[in-house]
């Protein structure tokens, strides 16, 4: 997979040297509380998005546009490997996107989010009053990164089974709201349901919020948007 954040070829790990006296993410953390002033500065409400590739979360994000058309200002960067289809979309929704294209990296980092943000996505993320950064499709490394995002929101379809909270923990752990997409396909998948889905997430991290929504029906949009909504009134957290 990733030859930046170690969860590579195990046969590389010789080459990497490290200081034990210094956390692996102090760099990261350090640049990820200069974009959370920075946030908090110009009243944005930065969101990481994160969930596995094909989740929904570009789907979550035109449905969250065709709901605030007119009354929010959205932005938006969207990580991927090699192309910018998914910038793409959200641009024809109308959330001004730009794409970081990570190469080899399987996550974004706070750098990332900074360069983005001193180049081409500068001018609409500044404009504007949420501000979401699509992360890489993968539920494991991009839970480990703070991106001084208001919130971490793991998207999460009912087509990838009920065990993804148990078999990545760390994702769901570390989330303040997990939004099961694609329910209207529940009908097609026998031994698939909410509520055995919310009671995995619950194992693996009691009280965290849930939200089920369609973005093909628009069931559950509103709940999302006051959610949205509820954010940009509190205060922050890392």
């Amino acid at each position: 997979m990733c030859d930046v954040c170690g969860c590579g070829d195990p046969r590389l790990a010789p080459r990497v040297s490290i200081d034990v006296n210094a956390s692996l993410l102090a760099d990261n953390d350090a640049e990820a509380a200069h974009l959370r002033e920075h946030f908090v500065a110009h009243g944005i409400t930065a969101l990481n998005v994160m969930g596995s590739p094909g989740s929904g979360k570009t789907a979550l994000l035109e449905a969250t546009a065709r709901a605030l058309a007119g009354s929010a200002r959205l932005a938006a960067v969207s990580g991927d490997l090699a192309t910018s289809l998914d910038a793409e979309r959200l641009e024809r929704a109308g959330i001004p996107c730009t794409t970081i294209t990570t190469g080899s990296a399987c996550h974004l980092d706070a750098s990332m989010i900074h360069h983005a943000l001193h180049g081409d996505a500068r001018a609409a993320v500044e404009r504007c009053a949420f501000f979401f950064i699509e992360n890489v499709g993968n539920l494991v490394c991009p839970a480990i990164y703070d991106l001084g995002q208001r919130a971490r929101v793991v998207v999460l379809s009912v087509t990838e089974g009920v065990d993804k909270p148990l078999k990545y923990p760390v994702m769901f752990r570390r989330a303040d709201l997990v939004v099961l997409t694609k329910i209207d396909l529940l009908p097609h998948l026998p031994g698939v349901s909410t509520a055995a889905l919310r009671d995995n997430i619950a194992i693996t991290r009691p009280g965290l919020p849930v939200l089920e929504l369609s973005a093909t029906t628009g069931q559950g949009v509103d709940a999302w948007v006051d959610w949205l909504r509820s954010q940009s009134q509190l205060g922050i957290r890392g």
